[in-house]
């Protein structure tokens, strides 16, 4: 049932985020067929290796944490693990990168404005409600956490 709710929100908020509101930005480009040019496969690797990160980071959330990416359904125990190890927010991170990636693909200045307003609204979120939730909620392990492990760029390990 945890890996089924799993699914369910990553296609509801990070799917949305990363693929319906760019198809919707986007649009007609989606249709253009041709060899691809350095840009695409720069793109495109860009934004499978968000992608791999996202998955990493809601997997570890339901397998170590027993919990989604929704703020209605949170993992139960403090994620440490995976790419969590080396910054705080890799799934913000694996979405934007995703986001970068489709702006490259496409080269749509569009994409960029929209990829910059979701970095505003993540930086936000974390700020205003994710951290002090933690905080709340994990107590001193938390704290221990966030004094270790960058909040948006990937650094040392953490040990725990």
């Amino acid at each position: 049932m945890l890996g089924l709710r799993s699914v369910f929100f990553a296609l509801l908020f990070p799917g949305t985020v990363t693929l319906v509101l760019p198809y919707l930005i986007v649009g007609r480009a989606l249709s253009w067929a041709g060899p691809w040019m350095g840009r695409q496969w720069i793109g495109m690797l860009l934004a499978v290796g968000g992608a791999v990160v996202l998955v990493s980071s809601i997997v570890d959330f339901a397998r170590k944490g027993r919990g989604t990416l929704a703020p209605v359904d949170p993992p139960e125990k403090l994620v440490v693990t995976g790419p969590y190890r080396y910054v705080r927010n890799p799934m913000y991170l694996g979405v934007l990168a995703i986001l970068l990636g489709e702006t490259i693909f496409f080269q749509s200045m569009d994409l960029l404005r929209y990829s910059g307003v979701v970095l505003v609204v993540f930086l936000a979120v974390v700020h205003v409600y994710e951290e002090p939730t933690l905080r709340r909620q994990f107590g001193e392990s938390y704290a221990r956490y966030a004094v270790s492990v960058r909040r948006w760029i990937p650094g040392r390990p953490y040990d725990g």
